[in-house]
């Protein structure tokens, strides 16, 4: 009886011991967890433009594909190139719907919308309108990189930062450069 009653004891300081410390584990756990993964410095006060248009245009300099176009899309893609540069995101986002009822498949208009997204401050519709621009799209150059550094962005905003990090990575192979002529 001595024994069993003591084993008992056992068992009950033990489980103590672990109710105890589980708590301080679990804290502990989340505290370094919250420190691996860090967010980049705030992009904020720069504008889509410079984050995601002009870092492409600068590094463009390798092969490059443009899908052809109907002309009426050309023509409300340059309109809501205008009125997103008149500061007017609601008619910008508006022109472009237009042209993607055309051509729902137009790589350069869901990437377009994507970036208008992105100034909204839609993160989920940013990156989903870049993902399928990125599916119908070229694989490289300009575009494919303004469609991975929309999905990093978003993902940052998001605060999943570790996809923002992959999205980043992939940008790397929107890169070719073309072969040299003899």
């Amino acid at each position: 009886m001595k024994i069993k009653m003591k084993i008992r004891m056992n068992a009950m300081h033990r489980f103590q011991a672990v109710r105890f410390h589980f708590p301080l584990s679990l804290t502990t756990l989340i505290l370094l967890s919250a420190c691996a993964t860090q967010a980049p410095a705030p992009t904020e006060d720069r504008t889509v433009a410079e984050q995601v248009r002009a870092p492409a245009a600068e590094q463009s300099r390798g092969l490059q594909v443009y899908p052809l176009r109907n002309p009426a899309v050309t023509e409300l893609s340059d309109a809501a190139l205008a009125a997103e540069q008149q500061g007017d995101l609601d008619q910008a986002a508006l022109l472009l719907e237009r042209a993607l009822r055309i051509q729902p498949r137009d790589p350069e208009l869901l990437q377009h919308m994507a970036e208008i997204r992105l100034e909204r401050g839609e993160w989920e519709q940013a990156e989903s309108f870049a993902s399928r621009s990125f599916d119908v799209g070229p694989r490289l150059g300009e575009l494919c990189q303004r469609n991975w550094r929309t999905i990093a962005l978003s993902r940052e905003r998001l605060a999943r930062f570790d996809e923002a990090a992959n999205a980043r990575e992939r940008l790397q192979a929107c890169q070719i450069e073309p072969p040299t002529r003899l």
